[in-house]
C-alpha cells in the first residue's frame, strides 16, 4: 500500500496522468469535465446532507411513540392486508 501511495505521489506519474487526461479529452473539453466534476461533488454532498437531515427528522418522529402504540399499527396493518388478500382470493 504505501508502495502506491509514493507512486502516486512521484511528480513523473502526476505528468503522465494530466498528458493522458489532456491527450483523451482535449485542450477545450478540461473546462467542462471540471466544471462537470465540481457540480457532481456538490450534489453528492448536498444529497449527504439532505440524508442526515432527514434521518434526524424521522429519529425524532419517531421517539414520540411508544411501543405499545407501533404494535398496534403493526398489527392494524397486518390484519387489513390479511383482509385484502381474502378479498382477491374470492373474486
Amino acid at each position: 500500500m504505501t508502495v502506491l501511495l509514493f507512486a502516486i505521489e512521484s511528480p513523473t506519474i502526476i505528468i503522465l496522468v494530466v498528458a493522458a487526461i489532456f491527450l483523451l479529452f482535449g485542450g477545450s473539453k478540461l473546462p467542462q469535465l471540471a466544471k462537470a466534476l465540481g457540480q457532481s461533488k456538490k450534489a453528492f454532498k448536498e444529497g449527504l446532507d439532505d440524508a442526515e437531515r432527514e434521518g434526524r427528522n424521522s429519529r425524532s418522529k419517531l421517539d414520540s411513540v411508544d411501543d405499545e402504540t407501533l404494535f398496534e399499527e403493526a398489527r392494524r396493518r397486518a390484519q387489513q392486508m390479511k383482509s385484502d388478500e381474502t378479498k382477491k382470493i374470492e373474486r
